[in-house]
């Protein structure tokens, strides 16, 4: 008998087309790819909705992923809609992954802060992590690994949320790449894993995240 297809919510960016006078929810097609690769059905959460908590329960979804693009406070809907979607994740206990922006906002949701980066040194610059945390670490089964990188904000050490565990530093400017809740399944990257797709690295972090192997 096949087994059942995972399906996994996903966040989605918000584009203003000036020259149409008007607002797109969009998601980059690598995701779509990447999820497909990974045997996961993808199920976009528009920006719009009048009910986000019954439209997740409607569509019968196994996890969240909250996309990057746009800054957090750009777009009030965006906010708005993940942090109901965080909501009712945490409720349900949903596995949930915070890319890039995605991961800024579960930070601001439990309590902590971002710093704008003036140096644009994570903007476009692949760069080396060092995975900190002992229990992360074994699960992933490395140390060290070179990420993308594709940010303006960044998070510090002491600006980090409340039960939010940091396991990966970038060294050069010990500024947070990835972290994980104490308690709930929620993991927090700054990188993007749907932009290096055929990385065995990305492959076992979401394997990590859907298996809820932390908790």
């Amino acid at each position: 008998m096949q087994q059942k297809k995972k399906r996994f919510g996903i966040s989605l960016r918000v584009e203003l087309i000036e020259k149409y006078n008007e607002k797109r929810d969009t998601i980059s097609q690598e995701w779509t790819i990447f999820l497909q690769n990974l045997a996961i059905t993808p199920i976009l959460i528009p920006n719009t909705l009048g009910d986000v908590k019954s439209y997740i329960s409607d569509v019968e979804i196994d996890g969240i992923i909250l996309s990057g693009g746009d800054n957090v406070g750009q777009f009030p809907e965006r906010d708005k809609t993940e942090k109901q979607i965080l909501d009712y994740a945490i409720d349900k206990r949903f596995p949930v992954l915070g890319v890039c922006r995605g991961m800024q906002i579960i930070n601001e949701y439990f309590g902590g802060k971002m710093l704008t980066n003036d140096t644009d040194s994570h903007v476009g610059k692949p760069h080396q992590i060092h995975i900190m945390d002992q229990k992360f670490s074994k699960l992933l089964g490395y140390d060290n690994i070179q990420v993308n990188s594709f940010h303006n904000n960044i998070i510090a050490k002491k600006s980090i949320g409340e039960k939010l565990q940091i396991f990966a530093l970038s060294p050069h400017d010990n500024t947070v790449e990835g972290y994980y809740h104490s308690d709930l399944p929620i993991i927090g990257v700054m990188w993007h894993p749907e932009r290096d797709m055929i990385s065995k690295h990305q492959t076992k972090l979401m394997e990590v995240f859907e298996n809820k192997s932390l908790w």
